[in-house]
């Protein structure tokens, strides 16, 4: 009879602590401490040694339904407490669904990765590879292998920011084109596009700029295939057929060399001020690899032909979106860079 009695106080007991849980943690606590190995409920198991055969049938039985009991009284509570949980955690996330809402304005491209971006769509069409190089580049891939030596006067022409004696900030990426023939056999075809960096700073020139470079070498290539490659680019990137010209010109790692002029995008050629009235706007420079490049660059220059050119993407993206002043393109004006 005692026995019977302990069983049903610890029942109560249970079943007043289990109501009184506010935590799902607490009801864990209860569990371990009630039906855990070495819990209250298994505790009562040790006293059936001294019951007799009869009766340890019974409080056998008498146990597992309070344990049963308990376990079920834990599962209501843990339903309860569970609910009352995610009730409060709805109250304090839930969203107003009568405020208004807030406009989430999503980025896009800047305009000189637009232009680069549609630069290389186009040259990837009529089978040109994209190279890289390092942008801090020694003197001899940035001019001694370009047919520049340090007593040739072209060097004024690239104000250059020089890391130490022997290493600059590559001032074009015309030395890519130098290592990419080290590393490649001809027939090559392929652009390389990236940072330069020249000590010079207005409305048309910034200390960081882009280039894009282009060479093609193989048996016979000629003038011609230079100019076609050209002009089906220019016509191609502004999307109309437009007038382009070719003038003599000099570059120490060509010839001949020739500067690239387009009709006017702004008045079709007439003249106007952004053209100075000529109908004409220059936009790149080109021409026939040296040999003293090929040289450099481990080409047999008797066997092999070849063409190179160099544009400012800058300059093309201004062309393109008539934008006049090259410094908006690195003041980060959000109104300004909205427009595209």
């Amino acid at each position: 009879m005692e026995i019977a009695n302990s069983l049903k106080i610890l029942k109560e007991a249970a079943k007043q602590a289990i109501n009184d849980a506010v935590l799902l943690g607490d009801l864990e606590t209860l569990r371990v401490r009630y039906l855990g190995k070495k819990g209250e409920v298994t505790a009562q198991l040790k006293q059936i040694g001294s019951l007799s055969h009869e009766e340890r049938r019974s409080f056998g039985q008498q146990v597992n339904t309070v344990k049963v009991e308990i376990q079920q009284l834990l599962d209501s509570r843990h339903n309860v407490l569970e609910a009352v949980a995610v009730q409060a955690q709805l109250e304090n996330e839930r969203i107003d669904i009568t405020q208004p809402g807030r406009q989430r304005s999503s980025g896009a491209l800047h305009p000189v990765s637009r232009t680069l971006e549609r630069m290389q769509t186009i040259f990837d069409q009529i089978g040109f590879d994209v190279a890289t190089g390092p942008e801090i580049e020694d003197d001899y891939h940035n001019f001694e292998a370009l047919n520049i030596p340090a007593d040739h006067p072209a060097r004024a022409m690239h104000d250059t920011f020089y890391v130490d004696d022997h290493t600059v900030l590559r001032t074009h990426t015309s030395p890519v084109q130098i290592r990419y023939m080290h590393n490649n056999e001809p027939p090559i075809r392929v652009i390389a596009p990236g940072r330069v960096y020249r000590c010079d700073s207005d409305v048309t020139h910034t200390p960081m700029f882009h280039q894009l470079e282009g060479l093609a070498i193989d048996t016979n290539v000629t003038f011609a295939d230079l100019k076609g490659v050209l002009i089906y680019f220019l016509r191609e990137f502004f999307e109309k057929d437009l007038g382009v010209r070719f003038r003599p010109s000099y570059f120490p790692f060509t010839e001949p060399s020739a500067e690239v002029d387009i009709a006017c995008v702004f008045c079709e050629g007439n003249g106007c001020r952004i053209c100075k009235q000529t109908g004409w706007l220059e936009v790149l420079g080109c021409g026939m690899v040296h040999p003293e490049v090929f040289r450099h660059g481990g080409i047999d220059e008797r066997k092999f032909t070849g063409y190179a050119f160099g544009l400012g993407v800058e300059r093309l993206t201004m062309l393109r979106y008539g934008v006049n002043d090259l410094r908006l393109f690195f003041e980060n004006d959000l109104a300004f860079l909205r427009q595209f």
